[in-house]
């Protein structure tokens, strides 16, 4: 039967959009993964104002380093969305995603957080957050006041160059568990058992330089070069050791996806690799040269591995002016380019569709988050959702998403008018 003569299911719709068949509507995500979220205050009041007031209701953080919220089943179903994720049994700050407590952010917004999000606030009314919810050692992370995510609190021993070991970057890659291994296999089994979503999953320890990972934020005494200026200037200055690094990272990695890859299997359809940015809002910050010589080797490794073992897209987030390095990340394997800064130089997406449209995925570009989602009108907002759609969705290949997590502070009513220009073109959205 030809799938595009009916409605498809959203699995239906994702799995034709990454293949680059245009499928019968726009492909949406909202929440799946840590890069495509809704910060805590933007789901509260997107949820109260779609689903209406519940006064038991709290967001459950899914992820407390950028504060996002749980896009739950009700609002996921409601907005019309395609893709769920699997979240991560740990957090970045080294506790357990389990045991959920109430947590009140500076304006208001009630939540959920795991039972060892232990802080304190300090002098400046600021959370500071600690490693493994221990509160003997330093902080790792804060929030400042007014604030609505946390930013890394770098804890740099003074560094030793003749004495520098690549072993102590190392601590941070460790082989998952049984335990997590049956997690990861129970939660996407439920998802693909008991829903119609694409299912999406973010594979641990596989992005190499992760600017989110290098300061450590779960140890409690992170060594090496953990400071994050210090460790871009390594990958030039100190290549070897950031090579030993990856190579070690890389071992682990391997190992876990083929543990992933057999318990998991076709329940996922997408895997989430790499997190590491290379581009800021003007340019690259990573040379071509340097990513093919330092970055590129392990992505070809990973994403075989991947691709031999399992269906599974695999999906890399990089931020910025990336378009000079997209031929690279194609040939490294990549099947999914994210966040498509297109409000970054050289991002236009009529030339990003038309040089690589045939070749990689664009997940993300729906919808500029920097400028037009917080500061324009909703009609700002509904001509961009629009346009991009018309532009990115030509012959599918196109997951609608914003670029990159919406803030904890975006006008509801520029939110509601995505999900409105979303329904425009033909996404069941209930509002």
């Amino acid at each position: 039967m030809d799938t595009h003569q009916k409605t498809l299911t959203s699995r239906q719709r994702l799995l034709e959009t990454l293949n680059h068949r245009q499928p019968d509507r726009v492909c949406v995500d909202f929440g799946a993964g840590g890069q495509t979220g809704m910060g805590a205050g933007a789901v509260y009041r997107l949820r109260k104002a779609v689903l209406g007031e519940d006064d038991n209701y709290r967001v459950k953080i899914i992820e407390p380093y950028q504060m996002l919220g749980e896009v739950d089943e009700p609002l996921r179903k409601a907005l019309g969305i395609d893709v769920a994720g699997v979240d991560a049994p740990n957090t970045l700050f080294g506790f357990p995603n389990e045991g959920w407590k109430p947590f009140d952010m500076h304006d208001g917004t009630p939540t959920l957080v795991p039972e060892k999000f232990n802080y304190t606030i300090d002098d400046d009314g600021a959370v500071l957050l600690y490693p493994q919810g221990d509160k003997s050692v330093a902080p790792c992370a804060k929030m400042p006041t007014h604030s609505y995510f946390f930013d890394s609190i770098i804890r740099q021993e003074p560094i030793d160059e003749n004495n520098l070991n690549p072993e102590d970057n190392c601590e941070d890659f460790a082989l998952l568990s049984q335990k997590e291994v049956d997690y990861y296999a129970s939660k996407a089994k439920s998802l693909y058992d008991n829903t119609e979503y694409g299912v999406y999953i973010t594979l641990p320890a596989v992005g190499f330089g992760d600017i989110a990972v290098v300061p450590g934020p779960y140890l409690k005494r992170p060594k090496g070069i953990r400071d994050i200026s210090e460790w871009y200037m390594s990958t030039v200055l100190r290549p070897d050791y950031v090579q030993k690094v990856f190579e070690k990272q890389c071992e682990v990695a391997l190992k876990n996806i083929e543990m992933l890859a057999e318990a998991v299997g076709d329940y996922a359809q997408v895997a989430f690799v790499s997190g590491t940015d290379f581009g800021a809002q003007n340019s690259l910050f990573v040379s071509p040269k340097t990513y093919r010589d330092l970055y590129k080797p392990f992505h070809i490794a990973v994403n075989k591995k991947i691709h031999e073992l399992t269906n599974w897209k695999t999906f890399i987030h990089t931020c910025g002016s990336v378009f000079e390095l997209v031929p690279d990340l194609i040939e490294a394997g990549f099947d999914i380019l994210n966040p498509v800064q297109t409000s970054a130089a050289n991002m236009n997406p009529r030339s990003l569709k038309n040089e690589f449209g045939n070749d990689i995925v664009f997940w993300g570009g729906g919808i500029d988050t920097q400028s037009i989602l917080p500061f324009g009108s909703p009609d700002d907002v509904r001509k961009e959702v629009n346009e991009k759609i018309e532009i990115f969705n030509d012959g599918g290949g196109f997951v609608f998403a914003s670029i990159h997590n919406v803030q904890s502070n975006v006008p509801l009513e520029n939110m509601l008018a995505v999900f409105e220009a979303l329904k425009q073109n033909g996404v069941d959205v209930q509002i």
